[in-house]
């Protein structure tokens, strides 16, 4: 299994950005997906995932502002994540990350087994 993400990069506050996290190497279509991020001397922290039926959770921080989403065809599996009204909070490192069963607590990291090298988001004032 492969995450690539991309979309990364600098904004000013109030702008928006969509970050792509395309995925590979899955056998069937039954994996869960999120978004994490990480600010820089932090812990990662879940930002939003959604479920094998579509059913999404955010953190209390994005919710309102971010919209997660994916694609997934025969060939191509996608993760997005919508960034809107950003601000300078936001910065971090935004990983993609997938589960093979579903999360206990859809915001921990351990619940997750595939991971993408991240993209780094810097929002100015």
């Amino acid at each position: 299994v492969q995450l690539v993400e991309s979309g990364g990069g600098s904004v000013q506050a109030g702008g928006s950005l969509r970050l792509s996290c395309a995925a590979s190497g899955f056998l069937g279509s039954n994996y869960y997906m999120a978004w994490f991020r990480q600010p820089l001397g932090k812990e990662r922290e879940g930002v939003a995932n959604i479920d094998t039926e579509d059913n999404t959770n955010y953190a209390a921080s994005v919710r309102g502002r971010f919209t997660i989403s994916k694609f997934v065809d025969k060939n191509t599996r996608t993760l997005y994540l919508q960034m809107n009204s950003l601000n300078p909070e936001d910065t971090a490192i935004y990983y993609c990350a997938a589960a093979r069963w579903s999360p206990f607590h859809w915001n921990s990291p351990a619940a997750y087994n595939y991971w993408g090298q991240g993209t780094q988001v810097t929002v100015s004032s």
